[in-house]
């Protein structure tokens, strides 16, 4: 029996014509991937298969040097080297049916993807990886590089196809919701899927699913929301005591034995505790100055009298007055708006007793207390600190009216969750999986959270907010002035050590990523600010204080 070939080159495929006396067919073999969607792709494949299969052609096949990929070579292969190739691409490249991702509604916001993964999406992957093994694997009894491709298969063949299965799915996946654009919460869960039933030996199409948990549009009316924002009124007395304690911060100090008296400066040590008294793991320890008249009247009792390295337990709420307890609370890096940190319950060791020579009001005094101002006598030191504690309390009252628009926002704004998908992703994340009952107690807080997420995001993009390096190396440098006691006017010079610090920061991700979270909210509410209309009430420095301390509880 006599056969020939003869190969024809065209613009987007090729197609090889065996022709003898009992076969007369004609494989057309695009180049490209979609080559599967055109109409001129006739031959089927089980007639591929058995012609690169069955038929032994030898090399008698008409010689041509092509320019075609398949054929680009100095000496043109056999015919049935060329059909095993054109096989390989109608494997590969479409021939079978490809991956495919359905999606169906199970639930409110939530949706069930099924993805059906095929030899032709797994099989290159799976082989090229067992060919690598078969580069670097070191068996006692082989050298390098040299292990039959069949020993490599039986050892590795099973766990490198399980990856590339599940590698393969989860590429699909990722792909079908980037291409469809879908917001989603998390990550996509699976469901019962058994890749138990993976069997390398007999590649075949599996089919995987996921729920997965969609963002909610969130719709927001501003108008709804009813605030005020509170000027503090700056009395002759808040001026007198501001003076007192600047004359206090720069006098002369003078170690004392035991404590007597409110004026007493007491270096000391925070160190948190639990309710029976015991220091928990990661506890606050941290150092600080108190004097004495910050505590209450009747906590004060519990201090007179007391000498260095004494402990005294402490407890937040009750030992400090409204105003000083807020700072306290600060200090100790704790959230004054998270009601639980004013609970929170120390052990205070005294480590230094002090009494204070106040320093006189003179002109070495007022260099001191402002050195960035030409201050000359008493009354312009007094409208110095009067302007101080204006900006002060201005900023103390931004952050409580963007606390009632933080509120305001969240009560007034409903959401809606995918409920048990977010549950069962509750117990499933993290490096320990929790418990049904752990999840439901979680659930709550987690939603809140997730709400105001959602809340702010769509906001930010609303309001076209953005944060640029220059918002994020000022914050940079407004942070090293504060810690080194500098006032913040001098941002305005020409400082090459606060652009190196700004510049070091810069390369410190975690720093980066909380002043981008920080600056961003800043933003956001300076512009709900500006947008929404509010109250204005004049209120007194104590009732202030009184608001501040009936939100904390």
């Amino acid at each position: 029996m006599t056969s020939k070939t003869s190969v024809c080159s065209f613009t987007d495929f090729y197609c090889v014509y065996l022709v003898n006396e009992k076969i007369f067919k004609k494989i057309f073999c695009y180049k490209s991937v979609i080559c599967h969607q055109s109409h001129t792709f006739a031959a089927p494949i089980a007639d591929v298969a058995k012609l690169a299969d069955a038929l032994d052609l030898g090399s008698s096949a008409a010689r041509h040097v092509g320019s075609t990929p398949i054929i680009r070579t100095s000496k043109a292969p056999s015919l049935g080297a060329f059909l095993l190739t054109i096989k390989k691409i109608l494997l590969y490249e479409g021939a079978f049916k490809m991956a495919k991702v359905t999606r169906e509604n199970v639930g409110l916001l939530t949706d069930k993807l099924s993805v059906t993964v095929t030899p032709p999406d797994y099989l290159p992957a799976f082989e090229k990886n067992l060919k690598q093994y078969a580069k670097t694997a070191n068996i006692p009894g082989f050298r390098k590089g040299m292990v039959p491709f069949g020993l490599i298969r039986k050892m590795y063949g099973a766990s490198v196809f399980h990856d590339e299965v599940l590698k393969t799915v989860e590429t699909e996946i990722n792909s079908y919701l980037f291409v469809e654009k879908l917001e989603i919460f998390a990550q996509p869960l699976p469901v019962k899927n058994d890749d138990t039933q993976l069997d390398y030996n007999n590649p075949k199409n599996y089919t995987f699913a996921f729920e997965i948990g969609l963002k909610p549009i969130v719709d927001i009316n501003l108008a709804g929301i009813n605030v005020t924002k509170y000027k503090i009124d700056i009395t002759e007395e808040m001026i007198t005591n501001e003076v007192e304690r600047l004359q206090t911060h720069f006098g002369k100090m003078t170690e004392q034995k035991t404590v007597s008296r409110d004026e007493e400066v007491l270096n000391v040590t925070f160190t948190e505790v639990d309710a029976e008294g015991n220091v928990p793991q990661g506890a606050i320890n941290k150092a600080n100055s108190i004097l004495v008249k910050y505590f209450t009247e009747d906590f004060k009792k519990n201090i007179i009298g007391l000498n260095v390295d004494d402990v005294v337990n402490v407890h937040l709420a009750t030992a400090f007055n409204d105003t000083e307890l807020t700072a306290i609370v600060q200090d100790l890096g704790l959230d004054n708006n998270d009601a639980a940190s004013a609970d929170k319950n120390f052990k205070l060791t005294i480590n230094k007793i002090g009494f204070v020579q106040n320093a006189d009001l003179n002109n070495e005094f007022y260099a001191d207390a402002y050195p960035s101002k030409e201050i000359k006598n008493e009354e312009e030191l007094r409208a110095a600190v009067k302007d101080d504690i204006a900006i002060y309390y201005d900023g103390e009252s931004r952050n409580q009216l963007s606390d009632q628009i933080y509120h305001a926002l969240l009560n007034n704004t409903t959401v809606q969750f995918p409920e048990p998908f977010l549950k069962r992703w509750l117990q499933l994340s993290g490096n320990k999986p929790r418990t049904v009952e752990e999840a439901e107690a979680e659930y709550p807080a987690f939603t809140n959270q997730m709400k105001w997420t959602l809340i702010s995001s769509k906001l930010l993009k609303d309001y076209k907010i953005e944060v640029l390096p220059d918002d994020i190396r000022e914050l940079a440098k407004k942070q090293l002035l504060k810690y080194t006691g500098a006032k913040f006017n001098l941002l305005g010079e020409k400082n090459q050590w606060l652009d190196d610090y700004a510049n070091r920061m810069m390369q410190d991700n975690k720093f980066v990523e909380e002043s981008q979270q920080r600056i961003s909210a800043q933003k956001l509410f300076a512009s709900l600010e500006s947008t929404l209309a509010f109250n204005e009430e004049a209120i007194s420095e104590k009732d202030f204080a009184k608001k501040l301390h009936h939100h904390h509880h």
